[in-house]
């Protein structure tokens, strides 16, 4: 047994009394462990040099112009200070940053994407780095890495990501207000405070046999009744498996029968049956909690949240599967797809991500990526091409979402896209109604593959031309060099095309209806038409697809969303720059007013946890538009919208407890946006003269919607909402998307409006009327 670290080894020789090392260490011990040695005294300067000096020699402890002494050590420290302070200053007049930015808002670096304290930090090339492959330069667009779950480690995210978005914005507010603030202030409980994993279980669950053996039957206590497994298999069918055609129904259920043991016995463990019913397990034990609490919201996050109920059957699907690593199966690949559905709901998206490349590599070894075999009946044939492109597109939607490398390739694979005609949709295992001469249930996937396709198409082009548009020499970052900016948004602007086109294309089967005169996917704000007398599965399917295009297309319209700093400052941004911001925001305002309808008038998406984690994406586009664009035309649009995801927030809390904090987070956000406005609107009244409009000074120039804020927030100490409260939504932000790590979104003082206003009020502050709503 190892000795314990720093503690010295009663087999190993003894250190010498001067404090060198013994010739030989016995080699049985390792070099981590060996006994602290006496460090080496530090020699005195002037001491070594009269040494020195007295045997002739030269000293080997001095380099040339080094300094020996205390006081010429300061005196070097304040030189190197100004020294910096100077090479700023060349800087920012090599880049005219305006005189009249306050210091309060100015920065060491032109765009810093990480404030001090911050939770998330830059990678190294964050900042444009320049990397040189086969003998070129190329500018790469860097990410962040930031803490995205219970441990402290951090993981990365590209700039598609919404982390990247956020840490932008918490950069901006940071730098109008200066201050950090202290993490202790926001707790609340989460999933990810109780449990590290989807699969943890109370300990009474560990002590169970069949928690530990897989092999050994289920037990009544610890699994579910038969009866309630049909319970849970028959929601599967209703909900998932329209939208996520990997299975064949009727395989599957002989497959069921086959486990069966004597009457009364528990089953045979099924990976494949162990995860439909955990994935099925978070859709009805969200039902039945929004049914128990007869419309009270689920408050609190714990062991008891429909995100991670089934996590026995998850955590055995698990145990099972990895003795198939290396001899897979077209059922190791479909449990991994599902397991990848099931910790996304549960949101640990490292885990989901890490499942979805154990899916691909499986998929590959399999040959799923090729032509299926012709001997193989036609329904096997199918069903392999729909496994590989239901595989594709939710790979493809991950690492968009992450901003990460793809594992899939469309490039290398002849695998035609999946069948949907009545002979198809009819071999298929399900019995679903036709829809029209041409449309079946199976539409509905061959029109998912080819919209992420061409959300990929568009993806990959427009990531890979940054270093066309931007090589570095102004900056860190194309944010700052707006003309740069100006020249990526126009092509995008081209490259857009393959997503529009897509559009025209779907049949009108699988159309959400508009009233009035409204438009299919379009963001006129048009109201749409639920049918009553269409089935559930139908209805999900139409809401499904829209919305994955509007979250798609905000997506990659983000970027320009661009926030005041020292570029945007002196320069204004372009027309088409400003277009793609208020296309991202029009798209979340899309968004977020048909799941406002759907949650208001119907259950379709009661338990639906991707589509809450969609709204959250666009609630969190729309703030950030406002801070970036408050005075712009559709502001009060946007406004609006922020004030109706909040509403979808608490229907969805009515389920989960998680988007509560959400709701919270969202209304904390709002009221800043409100705050900043104000704050523009009076200066905006002061500036102008009697019975004149407000002009933009020649000093403060002011770009076509986007504030220089910098410029006219006071003092810090004047104004009642500080950075604590800034920077503190945006550290609760980057909580909500992330891999579990669901605890910091609020104060643990009891959550009310008086109290958290009390605890961030400056000292004499009389609080201008600023506070939360009842």
């Amino acid at each position: 047994m190892y000795p314990a670290l720093g503690a010295p080894d009663a087999t190993a020789p003894k250190a010498r009394p001067n404090g060198d090392r013994p010739d030989k260490i016995e080699a049985s011990i390792p070099r981590s462990f060996e006994a602290p040695l006496r460090p080496k005294r530090q020699q005195v300067a002037r001491a070594c040099d009269s040494n020195c000096v007295n045997r002739g020699e030269n000293c080997i402890n001095k380099s040339p112009g080094e300094r020996r002494t205390l006081p010429q050590a300061y005196r070097e420290i304040d030189r190197l200070k100004q020294k910096v302070k100077e090479l700023e200053e060349q800087l920012k007049n090599q880049r005219g940053e305006p005189v009249l930015v306050p210091t309060c808002a100015r920065r060491s670096q032109p765009y810093a994407l990480t404030p001090p304290g911050s939770d998330s930090a830059p990678t190294p090339d964050a900042s444009g780095a320049s990397h040189h492959i086969a003998g070129k330069s190329q500018t790469v667009w860097g990410g962040v890495m930031t803490s995205t779950g219970q441990s402290p480690q951090k993981s990365w995210y590209g700039p598609s990501s919404l982390f990247y978005y956020i840490n932008r914005m918490n950069t901006y507010l940071f730098a109008i207000f200066k201050q950090l603030h202290p993490d202790d202030l926001i707790q609340l409980k989460s999933v990810a405070k109780t449990f590290a994993t989807p699969d943890c279980n109370p300990t009474e669950d560990d002590e169970k046999t069949d928690a530990k053996d897989v092999n050994h039957p289920v037990s009544n206590e610890a699994y579910l009744t038969p009866t309630q497994e049909e319970y849970f298999l028959n929601l599967f069918w209703q909900s998932y498996h329209p939208t996520l055609v990997i299975l064949d129904e009727a395989e599957f259920k002989r497959h069921y029968r086959s486990l069966a043991t004597k009457p009364g016995h528990p089953r045979k463990p099924s990976p494949l049956v162990d995860i439909v019913i955990a994935v099925s397990m978070q859709v009805g034990m969200a039902v039945a909690q929004r049914n128990s609490s007869r419309g009270l919201p689920a408050t609190e996050v714990g062991s008891d949240d429909p995100s991670i109920a089934g996590r026995i059957y998850y955590r055995r699907c698990q145990r099972l599967i990895v003795g198939e690593q290396e001899a897979p199966t077209l059922m190791t690949v479909q449990c991994h797809i599902l397991s990848a559905v099931y910790t996304c709901c549960a949101a640990f998206q490292n885990m989901s991500h890490v499942a979805l490349s154990l899916a691909v590599r499986s998929a590959q070894m399999l040959g799923l990526h090729n032509k299926p075999p012709s001997d193989l009946p036609i329904a096997t044939q199918e069903l392999y091409r729909r496994v590989w492109w239901t595989l594709y597109t939710f790979e493809s939607k991950a690492c968009m979402k992450f901003g990460r490398p793809f594992y899939t390739s469309a490039d290398v694979t002849s695998c035609d896209l999946p069948a949907h005609d009545h002979r198809v949709a009819s071999l298929a295992g399900s019995d679903y109604a036709l829809l029209d001469e041409s449309s079946t249930w199976l539409t509905y996937t061959f029109y998912n593959v080819e919209l992420l396709l061409a959300a990929r198409k568009v993806h990959t082009a427009f990531y890979e031309r940054y270093s066309d548009f931007y090589n570095g020499n102004i900056g860190q970052v194309i944010y700052d060099d707006p003309a740069s900016l100006e020249r990526y948004a126009e092509y995008l602007a081209t490259a857009m095309r393959p997503l529009d086109d897509w559009g025209k294309t779907v049949p009108k089967s699988l159309q959400t209806r508009r009233e009035g005169d409204g438009r299919y996917l379009s963001t006129d704000k048009s109201p749409i038409i639920i049918e009553q007398l269409v089935p559930p599965w139908l209805q999900r399917q139409r809401l499904l697809l829209e919305s994955l295009y509007h979250i798609l297309k905000l997506n990659l319209y983000r970027p320009f969303i661009c926030f005041p700093s020292t570029a945007t400052e002196s320069s204004s941004l372009g027309k088409t720059t400003l277009s793609h911001a208020a296309s991202a925001a029009e798209h979340s305002v899309a968004l977020t007013r048909i799941f406002h309808h759907v949650v208001t008038n119907t259950d379709l998406l009661v338990g639906w946890h991707e589509a809450f984690q969609w709204q959250w994406n666009a609630a969190l586009t729309l703030a950030g538009y406002l801070f970036a664009c408050p005075t712009s035309d559709i502001a009060p649009t946007v406004r609006e919208s922020i004030d109706l995801s909040i509403v979808v927030f608490e229907d969805f809390g009515r389920s989960f407890g998680t988007s509560l904090g959400a709701a919270t987070v969202i209304r904390d956000l709002a009221i800043k946006i409100d705050f900043l406005a104000d704050i523009l609107r009076g200066s905006n009244q002061a500036a102008a003269l009697p019975n004149e409009p407000a002009a933009p000074s020649a000093q403060e120039p002011v770009t076509d919607g986007f504030s220089t804020a910098v410029d006219v927030i006071p003092p810090t100490n004047d104004i009642p909402f500080t950075q604590d409260l800034f920077s503190g939504s945006m550290n609760m932000a980057f909580s909500v998307d992330n891999s579990g790590d669901l605890d910091m979104l609020w104060p643990p003082i009891g959550n009310t409006a008086d109290q958290w206003w009390i605890h961030t009020q400056p000292p004499g502050s009389n609080g201008f009327g600023y506070g939360f709503p009842e």
